[in-house]
């Protein structure tokens, strides 16, 4: 595998030095993370790619402090977001980042929603807590985000549950709720994986544009090369914990220097006939 040493960027929102994982779990110890260093500027996109397993999920997860069920995990490093040393926060700190600055979405929505609550109560809540507004102010809300989103006849669906919903619609729902609080960064965790490609390619359409919209930066993380090729401005490889190639996307994908970026890039390219526009944006 290739070195690299990403040296993050002073000017960056997020800047992460030798962060480091440990996975504790009733039968095995697992280091999820291995000294990574990488940074993400103001409304910039960046892809972390890799094969499951690779521990990108975690390394997303672990930018907000938040961890699996049933495991435990230690973490390493430093994490500075906006000047804020975020693993030297209280979880009470922590709360008020999480989801109000830096908020995530998941690829699998029925898991993140609230299967016996209409979608709009749960975006309700959300902007209740965080933003403090009345439940009134918080539904006219609630249904300029789902507008916002593409989710038709906003008003009747969210009155809706997260069942009524097609996995697309309920992953354009799931995204309403991230960017409700206005973050300044957004975590796509592998957000198109449970979909097909036509819905794949809206839901990806939909970040480019919510991005120059609002201005926020977005940390994707995807097996996929493709997924990344027409949003993402630069991309992190990961393979077994560490970086092992990073650079501008294109650059990247022309010149590809460690075999496993290789073999990745070359998955994409079989598949699609085109790599550069196997996801169109």
């Amino acid at each position: 595998m290739t070195a690299v040493s990403p040296v993050p960027n002073g000017d960056s929102l997020l800047s992460v030095e030798n962060l480091e994982a440990t996975i504790f779990t009733q039968r095995e110890t697992i280091s999820a993370v291995r000294g990574i260093s990488f940074s993400i500027d103001p409304g910039e996109v960046v892809g972390f790619v890799g094969e499951t397993g690779c521990g990108k999920s975690v390394t997303a997860r672990s930018l907000i402090r938040l961890s699996a069920d049933a495991a435990k995990v230690k973490l390493a490093g430093r994490i500075t977001f906006s000047s804020l040393d975020l693993l030297a926060l209280s979880e009470k700190e922590m709360r008020d980042v999480r989801g109000r600055r830096i908020a995530m979405i998941f690829q699998d929505p029925m898991t993140s929603l609230n299967p016996v609550l209409t979608v709009g109560s749960q975006i309700d809540d959300i902007l209740m807590r965080h933003m403090n507004l009345s439940q009134k102010a918080a539904r006219r809300r609630t249904v300029e985000l789902l507008d916002l989103v593409g989710i038709h006849d906003a008003a009747r669906r969210a009155n809706d549950h997260p069942h009524e919903f097609s996995g697309g619609m309920r992953q354009r729902v799931m995204i309403a709720m991230a960017i409700s609080c206005g973050p300044e960064l957004l975590i796509a965790d592998e957000p198109t994986t449970a979909l097909d490609v036509s819905v794949q390619a809206q839901i990806l359409r939909l970040l480019a544009r919510l991005r120059r919209e609002l201005g926020m930066a977005i940390m994707m993380i995807t097996h996929d090369f493709g997924v990344i090729a027409g949003l993402a401005d630069r991309v992190y490889v990961m393979y077994q914990g560490k970086i092992v190639e990073s650079g501008p996307v294109e650059e990247i994908f022309d010149h590809p220097k460690d075999p496993y970026t290789r073999s990745l890039i070359a998955a994409v390219s079989s598949l699609s006939g085109n790599r550069k526009w196997a996801t169109p944006v």
